[in-house]
């Protein structure tokens, strides 16, 4: 189907499907892996989720039908639907329709996302719909989200304040890159800017890893932290301490 004359409301592209999700939010997970993202992650697992015309279409009702198959044992575990990407935001005509579905047949639906887009009227339907937001703060340090992945933090920020202002729960993750993202006055910058939300209920510090790199070589595209180690558990202690009085740490 051409993109001129594609409904964007009722077709969206998507890179795959994860049927058993569990670290995408509470409980049991139907993930949904969005085509395209606009950001240059230098870290990013999911190198070949950027292109935007890339993945598969699919109609709205076809990924209602494939959710509601498992819908008896994502619910009673808590869990839901879990949109990520790739950048999910980008397609918000359709997840709109979507989570409009899912809320009738009473599924949960939750966001991994940066954050990084305008607030545009669309994006506060969407949010309106949306019951959880996993929120990936790309560096805290405006200048060196910049250098990682290619754009100013402030719309991610501004997008964390909006929800919070409008009283939609937050999962804040923060992938802890040694030499990038660990530095201790970063992290408490970080911890400043958490706290100035009402509405985090959960903060995941994730380690580096290097497993998607074979992504990027299969596209012929270079992986510029090659030189940077995994992250390790203690790594992961020293960020904690960090921010050690925030409680869900």
């Amino acid at each position: 189907m051409e993109n001129s004359i594609l409904d964007k409301s009722q077709y969206g592209r998507i890179h795959s499907f994860e049927s058993f999700g569990t670290v995408d939010g509470p409980g049991i997970r139907f993930v949904i892996f969005m085509q395209g993202c606009s950001l240059k992650c230098k870290y990013c697992q999911n190198r070949d989720s950027w292109e935007i015309h890339a993945g598969n279409l699919y109609h709205v009702d076809e990924v209602v039908k494939k959710i509601d198959k498992y819908k008896n044992y994502i619910l009673p575990s808590g869990g839901g639907v879990t949109v990520t990407g790739g950048e999910p935001l980008l397609q918000a005509s359709f997840l709109i329709t979507l989570f409009k579905k899912l809320k009738a047949l009473n599924i949960p639906t939750a966001i991994d996302t940066s954050g990084m887009v305008a607030i545009t009227n669309d994006m506060k339907e969407l949010i309106s719909l949306t019951d959880l937001f996993l929120l990936d703060i790309k560096h805290i340090n405006d200048e060196k989200c910049k250098a990682l992945v290619g754009f100013s933090n402030k719309l991610e920020l501004e997008f964390a304040k909006y929800l919070s202002d409008n009283n939609k729960d937050i999962w804040i993750r923060q992938v802890i890159i040694p030499t990038i993202t660990d530095d201790k006055y970063d992290l408490m910058q970080l911890k400043d800017f958490i706290s100035s939300l009402k509405t985090v209920k959960n903060i995941e510090l994730l380690k580096y890893h290097t497993l998607g790199k074979s992504k990027w070589e299969a596209l012929n595209a270079t992986y510029e932290l090659d030189n940077v180690p995994p992250a390790t558990d203690e790594d992961i202690l020293k960020a904690k301490e960090i921010l050690r009085y925030i409680d869900y740490v």
